[in-house]
This record gives structure tokens, sequence and C-alpha cells, in this order.
């Protein structure tokens, strides 16, 4: 595929808002790896949303039995509702104005430490580790790689003396 990866291996901030945003500048790769990122950002928003216990227990390992265990359900399933509307206006930006790849990953970087910053403000007591919280450490210095990735120009910018 052309242009999977960066001509120019230095990141440009003025990137992460083009003057024309439906150009992307940067490497498909960094296209490819937001898309495949929102995927797993969707299924998850669908899994709060639509699974029986909002993946409270099932998958975040949250005990539902006690007192407000419906209400942490439907909180989960709010949750997802919003998350669904965010992965929506992501997958706007990321197939419509390719060149905001920046800024979606930028996005995906700085919600896990905003989920964490919030878990530690108000701790979620459960009896073992969520796939999300144990990922997102893994995910985030990747993500941050992609990011800067995404930053490199694609495509050799002409210059006066090209022409």
């Amino acid at each position: 595929m052309k242009n999977m990866l960066p001509k120019v291996w230095r990141p440009d901030l003025t990137a992460l808002f083009p003057v024309n945003p439906s150009i992307s500048s940067g490497p498909a790769l960094a296209w490819w790896i937001a898309v495949l990122y929102l995927c797993l950002i969707t299924v998850r928003s669908l899994i709060h949303m639509l699974a029986p216990d909002g993946g409270a227990q099932s998958i975040a390992t949250i005990d539902l039995s006690v007192a407000g265990g419906a209400n942490i359900i439907a909180i989960f399933g709010q949750w997802g509702a919003i998350q669904l509307l965010l992965a929506v206006l992501l997958w706007v930006l990321l197939l419509r104005y390719r060149g905001l790849v920046p800024l979606v990953l930028l996005v995906f970087i700085l919600e896990p430490p905003l989920r964490a910053l919030a878990g530690h403000l108000k701790p979620v007591v459960t009896e073992g580790v969520a796939p999300g919280e144990a990922l997102n450490w893994v995910m985030v210095p990747i993500l941050v790689a992609v990011f800067l990735l995404s930053l490199c120009p694609a495509q050799r910018q002409s210059t006066s003396e090209d022409s």
C-alpha cells in the first residue's frame, strides 16, 4: 500500500489541527490502527449497552448481588450509550475527516488516564481485574507511538527547490 509509513520521521504538531481536515498527510498505518482500536471501543460500548449485566459482573467482576446491583447494571448501560455516541462521532472523523487522525488518537490516549483518575477519586470494588483496566496500560504507550507516527508526513512537502 502506498504511504503506509512516513517519508519524514519527524512529528509535526501542526498536523493535529490541519487546515483541510478531509485530507490526511499522515501515514495510512496510523489510520488503520485507529480504525482497529475504534472497532474495539465500539464493541465495548455495545457490550455495556446490550449485555444483560452490562458487562459489570461478567467482565468487570463487580459483585452485583449487593444492594443497588440493578443500579450498577443501569449505570453500565448508560455508560455504554455515551461510549457509543463518542464512537459514532469518532467514526465520522476517521471516515470523513482523515486529516483528524492525530486528534482521534489523542482522544484514545486521554481516555484511559481520565478514567483511572475517576476511579482513583471514586474507587470501584471488584473481585478481579477487568480486562480493560489491565490492557489500558499496554495500549496507552502503543497509542502514543501511533499518535507520534500520525504526525509524521507520509509525503515529502514540496518546496520551491523541487520546482
